[in-house]
C-alpha cells in the first residue's frame, strides 16, 4: 500500500536486527522534509542488502508535476551508491536502486537522499540493513540454477521438466518456479528482457490454450486448475497423476509474478498480462472447497474425485489460501484463514529452544516465502504471539541448525556445518543392521524433516533446505553451504548448481541407488536435479542479494487483496516495513 508521507512525518520504531543474529531499533528518522513546497520520500523507507547486493525503492515526489527529480546521496559511507533512476509517472513516483559494494561492513545505516527539481530542493532518510556479503561460490550457484531453467525447460511451449537428466514428464508446479526465474536472469544479465518475456509469452500461451475437462485423458486440468505432472511435449495428463491444488498455485504465482513484473508498454509484455490475468482468473478455486468448506481440498482425480484430505495450516499451502482469497472472480469464503489456522495450536510449541509453529520439512517454510514478503505482516495468530512469519521461519532453520548438533540418531557429518532435512531424493528404499545391531532404514525421494511435525531423517541432506533459508537465517547457512562445497563439492556440484541430495552415512557397497552413485568412505551422491528444489535456491538467493521477488509481488493485487482478507495488517501494507 503506498502511504504519503508529509515534511517532518517521524516513522515509528522499526525492528532491524540482521537475519539469524541480534536485535535493535533503529531511532525515530524524518522521512520527508523541506523548506520548499518539493516534498520527496522513500517507499519503502528501509531496506536490507547484502554487501556486494542491490535494491529498489520508489521515490514519492510531491507535487507530481515535478517529476523526474534530481538525486543523490550526502551521507553514504564509501561503497553505498544511488543509482538515479530515469522513470517518472503521473503519480508523482519514480524507481531508484542502491548498490553495496562487498567491501561495506554489515550493519545499520541511516541514508540521506537529496532532491532537485529547478530550484527548489528536498530531503528525505531510507534505513538501509546491510548483511553479510554473498560469497563467490555462492553467487556461481545462483547463476548455474538459473540456467538449470533456461535450458532444461521445453522452449517449444515453457514447460518445466520434474527432474533432470532423464525426467520424460513436466512439473506444474516446476514450471511456476521457471516463470519466476526468467526475470532474475534479465536483473543479473544473463538473459535479455526480450528472450524472457518471450519464453513466459510461450508457456503463458501454451498453458491457456491447453484442453480442460474431466475425461480420464486428453486434459491438462480442469475449473482452472492443473494436473500435478504434464506430459512435457503434449501438456496433457501424465499417467494417472492428480489435479493439485498447491501445485497449481505454485504455477500460479509464478503466473502473477510475471503480470507484475513485464509491466512495459509493447505487444509481447500487453499479451503476457492478458493471458498470465487469463489463466489466473480461470482458477474456480470455490470449486476446491467442495469436499469440506471452506477448506482447500489437496486434490482430485477423474477416477476418484476428491481426495480425503484438506488443507490445514503449518505446511507450504499459505500461498495457496492467499491466492484464493485473492481471486478477483472465484474467490474462497472469508473464513478460509481461520480456518486454515484453526490447528496452528497443535503446531505451536518448542523445539531445540526455539518457539515457533512446526512443520518438519524445510520447504514449508519456504515456498510461499519465496514469493510473498512477510515480514513485519502479521496475521491475528502471529500479532498474538508477538512475531511474523519470517521471523518463524527463522528459527525453524535454526532449529534445524540445533538438532543436527545434537545429531539424536547419529548420523555421519551432522553438526553446525552441515544439516538441512526436506523433501528430496534419497538413496533407495534399504534397510541395514550395524555391527551393534542398530536397524538404518533409508528412503527414496521422501519428505524428511526434523520438528515437532512431520520429521523424519535418514541421514540424507539436501543443499536447498540450507539455501531456500538463506534469507531467514544468513549467518549460519552461508558457512553451511560454504562447507557442504568445501567438503563434498567434488561430488554435489555440476553444470547447474548443487545436485538434490546426498548422504554420507549410506556408504553400503553392491548396492544399486534410485539416482546417483555410492562414493566409497563418502557416502551417497544424487545425480539429479528437481525442479521444486531448484526453485528455492534460485528464488531465495535473490530475494537475499535484492528482494527482487518480494518487490515485485508486494504490487501485485491479488496477494495484496489474499494478504488483506486473510487479516494481515502492519509491516509493508501499512507503509511501514521491518528489517529482520
Amino acid at each position: 500500500m503506498q502511504r504519503r508521507v508529509i515534511a517532518f512525518a517521524v516513522i515509528g520504531s522499526m525492528v532491524l536486527s540482521a537475519c539469524g543474529g541480534g536485535s535493535g531499533s533503529a531511532p525515530n528518522s524524518v522521512v520527508g522534509a523541506s523548506a520548499s513546497s518539493l516534498q520527496i520520500s522513500a517507499n519503502p523507507s528501509a531496506l536490507a542488502i547484502p554487501a556486494g547486493g542491490s535494491g529498489s525503492f520508489l521515490l514519492n515526489v510531491s507535487p507530481s508535476t515535478a517529476t523526474p527529480v534530481a538525486v543523490s546521496l550526502d551521507n553514504a559511507p564509501t561503497g553505498i551508491t544511488l543509482v538515479a533512476g530515469t522513470t517518472a509517472s503521473s503519480s508523482g513516483q519514480q524507481s531508484e536502486q542502491l548498490t553495496v559494494d562487498g567491501s561495506v561492513a554489515p550493519g545499520t545505516y541511516t541514508l540521506t537522499i537529496d532532491a532537485t527539481s529547478g530550484n527548489e530542493t528536498a530531503t528525505a532518510t531510507l534505513s538501509l540493513l546491510v548483511n553479510p556479503a554473498l560469497p563467490t561460490s555462492l553467487m556461481q550457484v545462483e547463476q548455474q540454477t538459473f540456467q538449470y531453467f533456461w535450458n532444461t525447460t521445453n522452449p517449444a511451449n515453457g514447460l518445466a521438466p520434474d527432474h533432470w537428466p532423464g525426467g520424460s514428464f513436466a512439473s506444474i508446479a516446476a514450471t511456476g518456479f521457471a516463470l519466476s526465474a526468467y526475470p532474475i536472469g534479465v536483473e543479473n544479465g544473463w538473459i535479455t528482457r526480450t528472450q524472457a518475456a518471450q519464453r513466459v509469452l510461450i508457456t503463458l500461451q501454451f498453458l491457456a490454450n491447453l484442453p480442460q475437462g474431466s475425461a480420464t485423458s486428453g486434459d491438462a486440468g480442469d475449473h482452472g486448475f492443473f494436473y500435478h505432472f504434464l506430459d512435457i511435449n503434449t501438456g496433457l495428463r501424465f499417467g494417472t497423476s492428480e489435479i493439485s491444488s498447491v501445485d497449481t498455485a505454485l504455477l500460479m504465482a509464478g503466473v502473477l509474478f510475471d503480470a507484475s513484473y513485464f509491466d512495459q508498454a509493447n505487444g509481447t509484455e500487453q499479451q503476457i498480462r492478458a493471458l498470465a490475468n487469463q489463466l489466473f482468473d480461470d482458477v474456480d478455486w470455490p470449486w476446491m472447497t467442495q469436499a469440506d468448506p471452506p477448506l482447500i481440498n489437496l486434490a482430485w482425480t477423474p477416477e476418484t474425485g476428491f481426495s480425503p484430505y484438506n488443507w490445514q495450516g503449518y505446511n507450504e499451502a499459505m500461498i495457496l489460501y492467499i491466492e484464493a482469497m485473492g481471486s478477483p472472480t472465484y474467490p474462497i469464503a472469508a473464513n478460509a484463514w481461520n480456518a486454515w489456522a484453526s490447528t496452528y495450536p497443535t503446531f505451536w510449541g518448542t523445539y531445540y529452544g526455539r518457539q515457533y509453529l512446526s512443520f518438519g520439512p524445510l520447504f514449508g517454510f519456504q515456498y510461499s516465502q519465496a514469493w510473498i514478503d512477510f515480514r513485519g505482516i502479521q496475521d491475528a495468530w502471529m500479532r498474538t504471539q508477538g512475531i511474523d512469519y519470517f521471523i518463524n521461519s527463522r528459527r525453524a532453520t535454526e532449529a534445524q541448525q540445533s538438532y543436527a548438533v545434537a545429531d539424536p540418531m547419529g548420523w555421519a557429518g551432522y553438526g553446525a556445518d552441515l544439516w538441512g532435512l526436506t523433501a528430496c531424493d534419497g538413496p533407495g528404499n534399504f534397510t541395514s543392521t550395524s555391527t551393534t545391531g542398530q536397524v538404518r532404514s533409508f528412503k527414496g525421494y521422501y519428505a524428511r524433516g526434523a520438528g515437532r511435525q512431520d520429521s523424519f531423517d535418514d541421514g540424507t541432506i539436501a543443499p536447498t533446505a540450507a539455501l531456500g533459508s538463506i534469507a531467514f537465517a544468513p549467518a549460519i547457512v552461508i558457512p553451511t553451504v560454504e562447507s557442504m562445497l568445501s567438503s563434498y563439492g567434488a561430488y554435489i556440484q555440476g553444470q547447474y548448481g548443487l545436485f538434490d541430495a546426498f548422504n554420507p552415512s549410506f556408504t553400503y557397497a553392491g548396492v544399486t541407488p534410485d539416482s546417483g552413485a555410492v562414493v566409497p568412505g563418502e557416502g551417497w551422491f544424487d545425480s539429479q536435479y528437481l525442479g521444486i528444489d531448484q526453485g528455492p535456491i534460485l528464488m531465495m538467493l535473490e530475494n537475499y542479494r535484492s528482494g527482487l521477488e518480494w518487490t515485485v509481488m508486494r504490487g501485485n493485487p491479488v496477494i495484496v487483496e489474499g494478504l488483506q482478507r486473510a487479516g494481515f495488517t502492519g509491516g509493508w501494507l501499512a507503509g511501514t516495513p521491518a528489517l529482520q
